[in-house]
């Protein structure tokens, strides 16, 4: 049977690319895989390139083999497909696209190796045209096993020895594969800029083609700018440009009246969408992109977006979870920023390596400032210095910026983790990803998370002087000292670095400085309230980032006696359930005041209330503008019947907002007010409810919550 829809499938996909001759086409790739483990590493010898071996399994793409059988396995192993391409699918240009393989993959095709790709969360692509044939063999080698010159590898920094590794290798195919189907010219990718004067943007778009022929290729270029959810372009520009063979960019410049800016309340995206066509009016290559207007700047020290202060919060989150691991899925990616965007989170790095493409979408829709990061993760001098590390950590620099230069959310680039940044190796590995990073992106800040700033005795040589702003991952009252000593650490910090923004990019309680996973999250609440505040007490402290939102999987750090290798560490636990910890810092990061507050008639019985809303100052943390916010109330009776509801629109900025509501209540003894505060993405941000009951005392005696 299964042969038989082989065979009615393949000449459907032949009539789709046949009705796309002319255009590149994207073909999904994520099916009819089968999985061998190679423990022995004999796959090479064994000819697994040439055919598959016996004893697979069927996978579907995404896949890590680190769920289920596999799960501790460290090691090689191999993905194979079959599949049939026709005489009109070997005439174009063929290419495989991988959107992540973790960590070192090799390909073959026929027998062939078509390429290799070292490195566990970009994406990449390989020629496949010159090794197809009518029916294929492909087959995928992957090594999951971290080592010293790995990124990310054994973490090396202070002992030669440690060989510690503190997240999972989650080993396999872990994001999608697609095939592209092209003619003459491929569009890699496009790069928007933009900057914003006297009330106008001005846009930079430069377009990355490859002339895939020998000879040049007259084309057209067409850029069209789009509103959000409209079809029809807002501003277009055309150029003819000959294409040489090989590659070449085309820049195109384009003015916008009145842009409307992307905000935090109102993450606002246009889109972009590149037309390449050839002389005869066939179309080579499209490119579509959306991209936000905003500016992000730093002032005396102060984070300024859209040229409003800003001080934010947010949260680390591992890339895993106990059902899918690395190999996420849409629906867990989503449920998790969802649940994280429910804490307010407008701040994240958002862990230590390059995330799904998912991530970044959602940032820019859901109004999150980003801080992407490479995997570099508590590397020795030795480590940085290595010529093979060095230029590895510039090849995922590298496509980490290409791969996602356009997303509005991301304001910074960071090059390393807790590495040894303090000595003259460390130094110059800084240096030369700063240069690096500049280069590929001059529009963007470019820093590194560092945990021994408190520590350094001379600052200046540590490359943290050298960033645009300094990340702080201070874990005082665990890792690094006793709480007692961050006041000194503050004013040393402050002083040692005294034109440098602060983010605290790492805080929290790992669940090892407790004696169970109750009593850790206790401690877990108290450092969230105690250190908030007084991160906000600290004027050059621009935001706030907790380690982390999940309790995450780990061969190290472990309780002893524990055997799940999870470390607990997270406002949620592996599987999602909320910890106490999860509301205290739900509370600790409400982006408002809202206060609530009875009226009452001549007899004492409620006829209205009044709720003020205003923005937490600068001096708190967060702050952040309140934009298109609006109350949501609802008064209910003793039976549930609802007595009278509404909405309120609120006027931005919300500073001090007043709504007063009146009301009458029939012979009920009691009175229940359920109020929520909506922003503008149509999230509950915070929620009060109260009730009035005159025959329990207190319960309206002021009748006043916030």
């Amino acid at each position: 049977m299964r042969s038989i829809i082989r065979r009615l499938a393949l000449p459907l996909l032949g009539a789709l690319w046949l009705s796309s001759a002319n255009a590149a086409l994207r073909l999904d790739f994520n099916d009819g895989w089968r999985f061998r483990i190679d423990p022995d590493e004999h796959g090479v010898a064994a000819g697994w390139a040439t055919r598959e071996p016996s004893d697979t399994e069927r996978v579907v793409l995404p896949h890590t083999w680190a769920k289920g059988k596999h799960a501790d396995y460290e090691g090689t192993a191999w993905y194979f497909k079959s599949f049939r391409a026709g005489e009109e699918f070997r005439a174009k240009h063929v290419e495989l696209n991988f959107g992540a393989t973790f960590y070192k993959a090799r390909i073959w095709l026929n027998g062939r190796l078509v390429g290799e790709h070292e490195g566990g969360y970009t994406a990449y692509h390989l020629d496949l045209t010159p090794y197809l044939k009518a029916e294929n063999h492909l087959a995928v080698s992957i090594d999951n096993v971290p080592r010293a010159d790995s990124i990310p590898g054994k973490a090396l920094k202070g002992s030669p020895t440690s060989h510690i590794y503190d997240w999972w290798p989650f080993g396999g195919i872990v994001r999608d594969t697609w095939l592209t189907v092209s003619d003459r010219v491929v569009g890699r990718f496009q790069h928007i800029d933009s900057t914003v004067a006297d009330g106008a943007a001005s846009i930079d778009d430069r377009i990355h083609l490859e002339n895939l022929k020998t000879d040049a290729a007259p084309t057209e270029v067409e850029v069209a700018v789009f509103a959000a959810d409209s079809a029809t372009p807002l501003l277009t520009e055309h150029r003819r440009v000959t294409l040489a063979p090989g590659v070449q960019d085309v820049n195109v410049h384009l003015h916008l009246a009145s842009p409307h800016l992307w905000r935090l309340g109102d993450p606002y995206l246009y889109r972009m969408v590149t037309t390449v066509t050839a002389a005869d009016g066939t179309v080579q290559a499209t490119l579509t992109d959306d991209f936000g207007i905003r500016t992000v700047t730093i002032h005396d020290r102060h984070l300024y977006l859209t040229g409003e202060r800003v001080r934010l919060s947010g949260l680390t989150r591992h890339e895993d979870s106990p059902w899918e691991g690395l190999a996420e899925t849409r629906g867990t990616i989503w449920h998790d920023y969802d649940d994280m965007k429910s804490l307010h989170m407008t701040l994240t790095r958002p862990v230590h390596y390059p995330q799904h493409p998912l991530v970044y979408d959602y940032a820019d829709r859901n109004g999150i400032l980003l801080i992407p990061e490479v995997p570099m993760w508590q590397f020795s001098e030795a480590q940085m210095t290595n010529p093979k590390v060095v230029a590895l950590a510039k090849k995922m620099m590298t496509e980490l910026i290409e791969q996602n230069y356009n997303h509005p959310s991301i304001f910074a680039w960071s090059a390393e983790n807790e590495s040894d940044t303090g000595t003259d190796g460390g130094i110059a590995y800084f240096k030369t990803m700063y240069a690096l990073a500049k280069h590929l992106d001059p529009h963007r800040f470019v820093t590194l998370a560092d945990d021994q700033l408190a520590f350094i005795k001379d600052p200046t040589k540590n490359a943290s002087s050298l960033a645009d702003f300094v990340m702080w991952n201070q874990y005082f009252g665990t890792w690094d000292a006793p709480e007692s000593l961050l006041p000194a650490a503050f004013d040393f910090v402050e002083k040692a670095y005294p034109d440098k923004m602060v983010i605290i990019s790492e805080f929290g309680v790992p669940g090892i400085y407790a004696t169970n996973p109750t009593t850790s999250d206790k401690f877990r609440v108290e450092i969230i309230e105690r250190q908030m505040a007084m991160f906000a007490a600290r004027d050059w402290i621009a935001g706030a980032i907790f380690w982390c939102y999940e309790d995450y999987p780990s061969s190290h750090n472990l309780r002893p006696g524990q055997d799940d290798h999870y470390v607990d560490h997270g406002l949620v636990d592996k599987d999602r359930q909320r910890k106490p910890s999860y509301f205290a810092w739900q509370r600790a990061t409400e982006p408002a005041h809202l206060r609530v507050l009875w009226h009452y008639d001549a007899k004492g019985t409620p006829n209205g209330f009044e709720a003020r809303v205003a923005r937490r100052t600068e001096a708190e943390l967060p702050s952040l503008p309140l934009e298109g916010y609006r109350l949501d109330w609802r008064i209910t009776d003793a039976t549930g019947a609802v007595l009278k509801q509404g909405t309120q629109a609120l006027e931005a900025p919300v500073d001090n907002a007043l709504a007063r509501i009146d009301f009458e209540v029939p012979d009920a003894r009691r009175v229940h007010l359920l109020l929520r505060l909506v922003d503008g993405l149509e999230r509950a941000t915070m929620t009060r409810s109260i009730t009035w009951h005159p025959d329990v005392e207190g319960a309206y005696d002021g009748g006043a919550t916030e």
